[in-house]
């Protein structure tokens, strides 16, 4: 399997930036539409140990890692979702215009009821424009900050931290809380710059969001991504800046955070590395740690042993300033995976992993993670 053309269909399917070579494309009137998605499931267990005193989001804890036990067995999603993805686009007197819609449900719950009716819309825009004036989004969809650290994470075909808390009726971590911070999804109006050689760069204003007692109200959040290719791997720069009313004897704080990452493939081997900075990033989504001064990293390298066999060791930590003694210092995260093409749609995947949270005082928590399946792309 060609694990280029599966990231890029896995970025168009983040991104919906263009159709993948998957998908089903057909004609009605003026208007293209293209029918595309993903499947997947895995078999994970975590078994939990160490100190359970670190409050936050402490993902290697009993409370989060085994959903409230010493070890536990959940078959669902891996970080994708079920997905699936309805593209049209048309050219109408000079403007290129695409409409996107991605519908998603999870495998697992925690009973054989609820996620019947579980849905999960991440994804509903139109764009527009042409080559000179570049294109315009209107809609919801992911976030720039770290979409090019989630797009270049090995275990976006896999599972990461297997957290149970969050696989029952969603999907698991990856390196989200433990390297990089989640990309989101936001309504928001977006502008990309015209596509020139390998530089490209989009700004965008997205609807504030509230972290608890803490409330995005009177201004929009913003985001910028610019990335530039090179001759065997891209490098990207990203901010984001929110500001947060506290309501209820909460305190106001400001978001910000800054992002700088590259990629480079030299023959079989492939490296990555992404660092995020900032005060108020949260760990898992915007401002969920208030104030708090924060880094992420993550770090990443592959082996492309055959042509249908990979091989991936990555190791991230999502690491915060100051607190009470049993606040949450950090989440770490160490992944080997062994991912196998069986066929060009086909992906079998085989993750171990180590999750530690540490407090600011005090022993950690730790949890041990196993993962195995499969993902289909059509």
């Amino acid at each position: 399997m060609n694990f280029n053309n599966t990231r890029t269909f896995i970025a168009a399917a983040l991104t919906a930036a263009g159709t993948s070579a998957h998908a089903a494309d057909f004609k009605a009137g003026e208007w293209d539409l293209s029918l595309g998605g993903i499947v997947n499931a895995y078999y994970t267990h975590t078994s939990c140990s160490g100190s359970q005193a670190v409050s936050g989001v402490a993902l290697a804890t009993k409370g989060l890692g085994c959903g409230g036990t010493d070890g536990r067995t959940v078959i669902g999603n891996g970080l994708l979702p079920n997905a699936l993805t309805t593209t049209a686009k048309t050219r109408q007197d000079g403007y290129d215009i695409q409409a996107t819609l991605m519908i998603g449900a999870a495998v697992a719950s925690g009973d054989a009821i609820s996620n019947n009716s579980n849905v999960d819309v991440r994804q509903g825009f139109v764009t527009f424009g042409n080559a000179d004036m570049g294109s315009v989004k209107l809609g919801r969809d992911y976030g720039l900050f770290g979409q090019s650290a989630i797009l270049g994470d090995m275990t976006l075909l896999g599972a990461g931290a297997p957290v149970s808390a969050t696989q029952r009726n969603r999907v698991t971590l990856g390196h989200i809380g433990s390297g990089y911070t989640y990309l989101g999804t936001y309504g928001q109006i977006a502008y990309s710059l015209p596509a020139s050689g390998g530089f490209s760069a989009t700004v965008a204003l997205m609807s504030p969001v509230d972290a608890g007692a803490a409330i995005g109200r009177n201004e929009p959040q913003l985001q910028a991504l610019a990335t530039a290719k090179f001759d065997g791997g891209k490098a990207w720069v990203g901010v984001k800046h929110q500001k947060f009313e506290g309501t209820g004897g909460a305190a106001s704080f400001t978001m910000n955070g800054a992002e700088v990452g590259a990629s480079v493939t030299l023959g079989a081997l492939g490296f990555a590395a992404n660092l995020q900075s900032g005060k108020g990033l949260g760990v898992l989504s915007d401002g969920d740690s208030g104030n708090r001064k924060q880094t992420n990293v993550l770090l990443q390298a592959t082996w492309q042993a055959t042509a249908k066999t990979k091989f991936g060791l990555n190791w991230g930590e999502s690491r915060l300033k100051d607190g009470a003694a049993s606040d949450l210092r950090s989440n770490t995260n160490v992944t080997a995976g062994l991912y196998y093409g069986l066929t060009k749609s086909v992906t079998l995947v085989g993750e171990v992993s180590r999750t530690t949270s540490k407090p600011v005082v005090g022993d950690s928590a730790r949890m041990n993670g196993l993962a195995f399946g499969g993902i289909v792309f059509f």
